[in-house]
């Protein structure tokens, strides 16, 4: 299954690596570094690489590569999730998932990668079993740990190692009982020169922090479950009763986790929060060119659209810009040719225009191709898929936990074409 992981920074250079079976070479990264260098973005470096002797399947996550080395032929979604999972317990244990947090905590990091794969197949990957094998890190353990000699390593089994639910931990006990939910839904979008979508999907998270005593089971219902499509689960939920019902019926892990993923494929379903006027054109004599545009709010529900960014990969023939920006702020990168307008709020009364002249290289012919522009956004309360939560019950316990759902819209791969 999987033989080597190896943790690669923006830079290239590699900061860990764990073999499970043999040792693999770290020339092996060569074919991975060399696609990330054709690449034109971090994410756009190809999730499965083939090489003469093994398979590189690697994620990019938290401005840092997941590489796995393979020998076999194995799903590669299958090795994807675990790679998810490596990071979201760098995360879970110590805060965030970074080079610096990595480096700080190598000896831990190996430890739970050696609990986390056995022999290259995927052996503890919930938090609760993970965090009684190995105790998270605090300032009164390693203060103990030192004067002492002990370890972080648990002496006993975890309990939910034997039992049939080995995603939560027995005993859980919690002054406030609480269950809160986040619904996430990043817009993937592809926009042409005159506004009309080309193509357009919504990709959603439902994670959730749920902190209840003993062993509660819960039920989630959604008011319009039938939008959604392609849909994963946590395996704590019964699928034959989403299947039959469209009801989430599980018994939640104890802290954060993710409860289910899916897509929201209808591009009629898919409505687009902004719409962007823009033109960009270059002057037949190649001397130079004009860059206007505007960002304003569509379908938001009301709700107000922030953290709008547009970023613009500029021709390599461009040599200035001379730009005016009536909102926000606008940075510009003649080593990468990177023009970022950070705009901020959207205000629909008064709307953000970003205008002015572009400089070309003296003797550079006009660019064949007009540059396409990537939009960042973030709305808060609003699923824009229209998802909305219908109720939470709990069975099995006698107290009633604090409830809470919050909606988040993020712009996903949004782009509009010029």
């Amino acid at each position: 299954m999987i033989h080597s992981l190896f943790l690669i920074n923006p830079s290239g250079d590699i900061f860990l690596e764990k073999h499970w079976k043999s040792v693999v070479s770290r020339s092996v990264c060569d074919y991975f570094l060399e696609a990330k260098e054709k690449a034109l973005e971090p994410e756009d470096v190809p999730p499965v690489i083939h090489t003469p002797r093994h398979y590189l399947i690697s994620i990019y996550r938290d401005k840092l590569f997941f590489l796995s080395v393979i020998q076999t032929e194995v799903p590669p979604l299958f090795v994807i999730e675990f790679l998810h999972r490596v990071a979201e317990m760098i995360q879970d244990y110590f805060g965030e998932c970074s080079e610096t947090v990595v480096k700080d905590n190598m000896v831990m990091v190996y430890e739970l990668l050696e609990e986390m794969l056995d022999n290259g197949f995927p052996l503890a990957t919930e938090s609760n079993v993970l965090k009684e094998m190995i105790r998270p890190p605090t300032i009164l353990r390693s203060v103990v740990n030192t004067l002492t000699g002990t370890s972080n390593i648990g002496d006993t089994l975890p309990t939910g190692q034997l039992s049939t639910i080995p995603w939560r931990r027995a005993g859980v006990k919690y002054t406030n009982n609480e269950a809160y939910f986040d619904v996430v839904e990043e817009i993937d979008a592809i926009l042409d020169q005159s506004g009309t979508t080309v193509f357009a999907e919504i990709q959603g998270v439902v994670g959730a922090c749920v902190k209840l005593s003993g062993m509660p089971d819960l039920t989630l219902s959604f008011m319009n479950p039938r939008l959604l499509d392609d849909v994963s689960f946590h395996p704590c939920v019964r699928y034959k009763r989403w299947e039959s019902e469209r009801v989430l019926s599980f018994i939640p892990p104890d802290g954060n986790f993710t409860l289910m993923t899916y897509h929201v494929n209808a591009q009629n379903l898919v409505a687009i929060p902004v719409y962007v006027k823009q033109s960009i054109s270059f002057f037949e004599s190649g001397s130079g060119g004009r860059l206007d545009v505007t960002v304003g709010p569509k379908q938001t529900m009301g709700k107000t659209v922030e953290g709008v960014m547009v970023t613009v990969h500029l021709p390599k023939t461009i040599l200035s810009v001379n730009l005016t920006a009536t909102q926000g702020s606008y940075t510009y990168d003649n080593g990468t040719k990177l023009l970022v307008w950070d705009i901020g709020k959207l205000n629909p009364q008064k709307l953000p225009n970003l205008r002015g002249s572009l400089s070309l290289q003296a003797g550079a012919p006009k660019p064949e191709e007009n540059p396409s522009l990537n939009i960042d956004l973030k709305i808060q309360q609003l699923a824009i898929s229209g998802l909305k939560v219908n109720r939470l019950d709990m069975f099995g316990e006698k107290y009633k936990p604090f409830k809470g759902v919050k909606y988040i819209t993020k712009a996903g791969k949004f782009q509009v074409r010029t």
